[in-house]
């Protein structure tokens, strides 16, 4: 009962990250942004904002900028992240790629600095006034969701383990339409529920800066405002003299 419980509900969860990342994409894309507002210095070709792109995505530019103890620990979370992300494929893949296998050691480890950076931006939030000031609930949340899911994660691999064999055995059966049994333990019935919840709340949360980012005026339009005016439809009008 309890594997088709949460069967049903991985299902569901991923159907609504689909359809609400999809929907959420296609308003950004077709958005009209006529107006160049990049912001400053900005390249003044393509190839430069793709660079810019590219160093804003990776390296975190203007947070870099802004502040070092933000763009520290913010980086930290999102690099764990990514490898935490990368290293769970391997219950997604049979045979495991070559690749996956080899960072699983590295994978472990950014488990745990996932944790400290989720916590340190936590503790930016409560302690630093002026970031306290604009905080809102939904902020909260949002690390707790990340604190709460790596906490859980990191409990299951050090303290009370659970059988990846089986778990995989059950991701597998998901991707392939042939449920298997989900592993009696509650610590990854606490994991999986905060996934499901992760997935859920993802399209209309402010995690939506993950692709938001390359759709913005500001980061991916080239500063060439002269070269290439937006003219509105009224001002064609009385250049015509209609």
């Amino acid at each position: 009962m309890t594997s088709t419980l949460f069967a049903l509900l991985l299902y569901l969860a991923t159907l609504l990250f689909v359809v609400g990342m999809l929907y959420r994409i296609k308003l950004y894309a077709s958005t009209p942004a006529p107006l160049k507002i990049p912001t400053t210095p900005a390249p003044t070709t393509t190839g430069g904002v793709v660079l810019r792109m590219t160093r804003e995505v990776f390296l975190f530019e203007s947070l870099f900028k802004a502040n070092l103890w933000t763009w520290g620990l913010g980086w930290l979370f999102h690099a764990s992240l990514a490898l935490v992300l990368m290293r769970h494929l391997r219950y997604f893949t049979d045979p495991i790629w070559s690749w996956v296998a080899f960072i699983q050691p590295f994978g472990m480890y950014a488990g745990i600095t996932m944790l400290l950076g989720a916590m340190g931006l936590e503790a930016r939030r409560l302690f630093v006034e002026r970031i306290r000031y604009i905080s809102t609930p939904s902020d909260h949340l949002m690390l707790a969701l990340f604190i709460s899911l790596a906490g859980s994660g990191l409990l299951m691999k050090f303290l009370a383990h659970t059988d990846v064999i089986a778990t995989k055995g059950f991701i597998l059966g998901l991707m392939h339409f042939d449920w298997q049994a989900l592993p009696a333990h509650a610590g990854l019935y606490v994991h999986l529920a905060l996934v499901a919840v992760l997935l859920i709340i993802f399209p209309v949360s402010k995690l939506l800066h993950a692709p938001g980012l390359f759709f913005s005026p500001s980061r991916n339009q080239v500063d060439n405002p002269r070269e290439k005016r937006h003219i509105s439809a009224w001002a064609k009008k009385m250049e015509s003299g209609q």
